[in-house]
C-alpha cells in the first residue's frame, strides 16, 4: 500500500540528495576529453581542495569509499610492511581487513567502539617501534558505526611527539563537509572521502586527498597498482582531465555540491550538524535510553548510534518504524548488531527535518513496545530553541 508524504531517510549516509544536485547531474552528458570537460574537472579539483581545507592533491576517483581506502593503502604501503590502526568500530576494522588482503602487516590497538582514537596509545605503541617498522597510522575520523569522533589534530601530535615518521592516513568518508576537517593545518598525509555522505550526492564518487610528503614518498612504494595509482593523476588533473572516464554527471552534481557547501558556509555547515547531533542526544537522554559514545567531546554532528535495552531489538524497532512512519534508521554493525540503531543527521538537513525525524522514532519506540520515558521530542525542541 502506498504511503503519502516524504519518505525519511535518516541512516548515516547515503544521505537524502538535494533536488539542485539531482537537476545538476540530469545535464546531458559531455566528451570527457573534449575542451567544455575541462571547466569541469578543474571547478572539481580545486572546489575539493577548499572543502578539505588544502592546497595540496586532491585525487578523484570512481569508486566507493572502499576504493579510496585501497588507493590510500597501495601508494603509500609496500607488501609485508606494517600499518598501525585503531578499532574505533566496525568500519576501522573492515579497513584493517582490507589492509591484511593487500598484503600489509595491519596492527590494530583494541577500542571499546564508545569513543574515538586514543592518541596516548598511538604514542607509545609509536615510541616502541625504534626501528620504524610502521609506515602508516590509520585513523577513522567520525566513525560512523558508533557515532564516535577521534581527534585527528592529537593524534598527529602524538605522532609528533613519538619522533616517528610514519604517514598519517585518515578515513572522513562521513566526517568531511560535515564536522570540522582541516587538512593542512592538522598535518595529515593522506585523507579518504566518498560522496554520499556531507557531500550530499550519490555513491560513486571517491577521494584521496595528499600531502606532497606522501606523493613523494609513494614513488618508493613497491605495491603494484594501475587504477588507483596516484602519479597517472597528477598531469591530467593539472588540466582539468583524468586518465580514464570519469563519472561525468557526478562531477557535475559535485560541483554543485561544493557551491551549496560554500554558499551556507563551512563554518555554519559544521554548527548545524554540532546543533542537530547535541539536539538529538537531549533526545535520547530524555528516552532514558543510552548514547552509544560515551566520551563527551567525541560526540558525532553526522549521526547518534543509541543503545536498546538488554533483551530488546534494536532490528524489530527499526522495522517497526519503517513499517509504520516510513522512517528508514541505521542498523547496528557487527558487535553492536541488532544492540544499537543509528540516528543520521547528516546532509542537506535542518531544524524541522530533524523535529520530524526524533517524532517518527518516538512514535515507533511506542509503537514496538520499547521501553522509553516520554519526551524526547520535547528535549530536542527545547534545546533548538535555546540554541
Amino acid at each position: 500500500m502506498r504511503q503519502a508524504g516524504r519518505h525519511f531517510l535518516q541512516i548515516p549516509g547515503p544521505s537524502a540528495v538535494p533536488d539542485r544536485i539531482l537537476r545538476a547531474i540530469s545535464t546531458q552528458t559531455i566528451d570527457h576529453r573534449g575542451p567544455n570537460f575541462a571547466e569541469v574537472g578543474n571547478k572539481a579539483l580545486n572546489g575539493m581542495k577548499t572543502i578539505f581545507r588544502t592546497k595540496q592533491n586532491v585525487f578523484i576517483y570512481p569508486s566507493s569509499g572502499t576504493g579510496a581506502w585501497e588507493a590510500a593503502l597501495v601508494n603509500t604501503v609496500s607488501p609485508g610492511k606494517k600499518v598501525l590502526m585503531f578499532e574505533t568500530g566496525h568500519f576501522a576494522f573492515m579497513w584493517c581487513n582490507l589492509a591484511g588482503k593487500l598484503g600489509l602487516h595491519p596492527e590494530l590497538i583494541e577500542g571499546d567502539w564508545r569513543s574515538g582514537a586514543d592518541p596516548n596509545q598511538i604514542e607509545d605503541r609509536l615510541r616502541a617501534d625504534e626501528q620504524h617498522d610502521i609506515k602508516a597510522v590509520c585513523v577513522v575520523h567520525n566513525e560512523t558505526s558508533t557515532g564516535s569522533v577521534s581527534p585527528i589534530e592529537e593524534v598527529r601530535r602524538a605522532i609528533d611527539a613519538a619522533k616517528h615518521p610514519a604517514l598519517l592516513i585518515v578515513d572522513s568518508i562521513s566526517g568531511l563537509a560535515s564536522i570540522d576537517f582541516r587538512f593542512d593545518d592538522w598535518g595529515v598525509d593522506v585523507c579518504v572521502s566518498g560522496s554520499q555522505k556531507g557531500l550530499m550526492l550519490p555513491p560513486g564518487l571517491s577521494f584521496n586527498a595528499v600531502s606532497d610528503r606522501a606523493l613523494k614518498h609513494s614513488k618508493s612504494v613497491t605495491t603494484p597498482r594501475s587504477y588507483w595509482d596516484w602519479h597517472d593523476m597528477v598531469g591530467p588533473n593539472q588540466k582539468g582531465f583524468f586518465p580514464y572516464t570519469p563519472s561525468t554527471n557526478l562531477l557535475y552534481g559535485l560541483n554543485e555540491a561544493i557551491d551549496m557547501l560554500l554558499e551556507e558556509g563551512l563554518g555554519n555547515v559544521f554548527a548545524r550538524h554540532a546543533r542537530h547531533g547535541a539536539a538529538t542526544r537531549a533526545a535520547v537522554r530524555a528516552w532514558g535510553l543510552e548514547v552509544l559514545c560515551t566520551h563527551q567531546g567525541q560526540e558525532s554532528g553526522v549521526l547518534t548510534a543509541v543503545k536498546v535495552p538488554e533483551g530488546h531489538s534494536a532490528d524489530a524497532f527499526r522495522a517497526t518504524a519503517l513499517e509504520h512512519y516510513d522512517i528508514s534508521l541505521g542498523n547496528g554493525l557487527s558487535k553492536v548488531a541488532d544492540k544499537v540503531f543509528r540516528i543520521g543527521h547528516l546532509g542537506d538537513f535542518n531544524d524541522l527535518m530533524l523535529m520530524a525525524t526524533l517524532s517518527g522514532v518516538e512514535m515507533g519506540l511506542a509503537k514496538s513496545g520499547m521501553p522509553h520515558d516520554g519526551g524526547g521530542t520535547q528535549a530536542a525542541l527545547e534545546h533548538l530553541k535555546a540554541a
